[in-house]
């Protein structure tokens, strides 16, 4: 009996290492197109450090099942720099669980706002426009993870516009309440709104 328990023992510790080897695999496929902790340096590749879990999960979920845009984009760095692929195909095969921990994983990692050019006037107006229309679901001017809604605020320019058309397009599903909202700014306004979070650096 004794033998059997240790054995049952060093089973269950040895699968528990191989499915922390796993995420840790996953995890830097991860930052071969999303950056060194998840941090991008690229202005079409978002940050995914410091999201939410819930939001974070969420997208995997969403990116698995198809129900997100899924445009191709090459890895940046890493064994399969230069490669392509796409959220959809990358998500595919991920279990709940696995999806579960590496959503985890960088929700514990720092956000790091972008370095990035913009305008100052078009982000002044942006301000006035986020804090009428935007603020009570994304809070502090977009800078809450625990609003469960990502992370605006220093987040690419670049990623945020090509973000903010697939919601203008109804290519991404929406809240109702945002699609309202959205549907009813102009071209100027996402120009303005997309600098502000570009200037929160």
């Amino acid at each position: 009996m004794k033998r059997t328990a240790i054995g049952l023992l060093t089973l269950i510790l040895g699968l528990a290492g191989t499915a922390s080897a796993d995420i840790s695999t996953i995890v830097e496929d991860c930052t071969g197109c999303h950056g060194d902790d998840g941090v991008s340096q690229w202005s079409d590749v978002p940050t995914i450090a410091g999201l939410s879990e819930y939001y974070h999960g969420d997208q995997l979920y969403l990116y698995r099942d198809e129900e997100r845009p899924c445009g191709d984009s090459e890895y940046r760095q890493g064994d399969m720099s230069g490669q392509t692929s796409n959220m959809c195909a990358v998500t595919a095969d991920l279990t709940d669980e696995q999806i579960d921990a590496i959503a985890v994983h960088f929700s514990e990692m720092p956000f790091e706002a972008a370095t990035q050019e913009f305008d100052a006037t078009l982000a002044a107006a942006g301000q006035v426009i986020h804090e009428r229309d935007c603020q009570i679901c994304h809070s502090e001017g977009g800078s809450v993870a625990d609003d469960d809604a990502g992370i605006l605020a220093g987040q690419w320019l670049g990623y945020m516009e090509t973000t903010l058309a697939q919601y203008r397009a109804g290519e991404r599903e929406q809240p109702g309440p945002m699609q309202k909202k959205i549907d009813a700014l102009s071209d100027d306004d996402i120009k303005a709104l997309l600098h502000y979070y570009a200037s929160q650096q």
